[in-house]
């Protein structure tokens, strides 16, 4: 009996000592992954494949026939055959068009030009006790004229009524 103590002191000994070593990060015991061992930058990014491209179920919901479906940018431009009392189309390239408006601003009593953009085509003006843009947008036949809010909606009230109407009649001329 003797004897199978030393052994098991033995066996228990090196158990403990294969552990340690095992669990210490000994390189015999360790497996290497060279992915790993790169920085964190030069590791390759691995998405999940349905997360790789956008979400496209809704990509061509189309409106419902009848809703108002014009752009901002179309919804100032006037309909085929009427011209709305905001807006109105002057022969001409878009720049010359806009220096011609802005002389007429200028003249124009009781209107301050609060800002100008002439790579937007617009003039932030403040007449008649209201705010809005006088836009020269590029048309097919030369430049379109127009009076609109803040969002590009078309500006409503007497002021841009009335300044529209009088670039209307100094532009063409009459």
């Amino acid at each position: 009996m003797r004897q199978s103590r030393p052994l098991f002191r033995l066996l228990a000994v090196g158990l403990v000592a294969f552990a340690v070593v095992g669990t210490s990060g000994c390189k015999w015991f360790r497996k290497g992954n060279e992915l790993y061992a790169a920085s964190p930058e030069n590791r390759p990014l691995e998405v999940p494949p349905d997360l790789d491209r956008p979400d496209t179920s809704a990509a061509m919901a189309l409106p419902e026939s009848g809703a108002g479906t014009g752009s901002v940018t179309r919804s100032t431009m006037p309909e085929a055959g009427s011209a709305p009392p905001n807006g109105f189309a002057v022969p001409g390239e878009r720049d010359q068009v806009y220096a011609r408006v802005g002389e007429v601003l200028a003249a124009t009593d009781g209107l301050t030009v609060v800002n100008r953009a002439q790579l937007l085509g617009t003039y932030d003006v403040d007449y008649g006790g209201q705010k809005f843009l006088v836009r020269v947008t590029k048309t097919d036949t030369g430049a379109y004229v127009t009076a609109v809010d803040p969002r590009g909606l078309p500006a409503s009230g007497e002021a841009p009524q009335q300044l529209i109407a009088a670039l209307r009649t100094a532009l063409s001329g009459g």
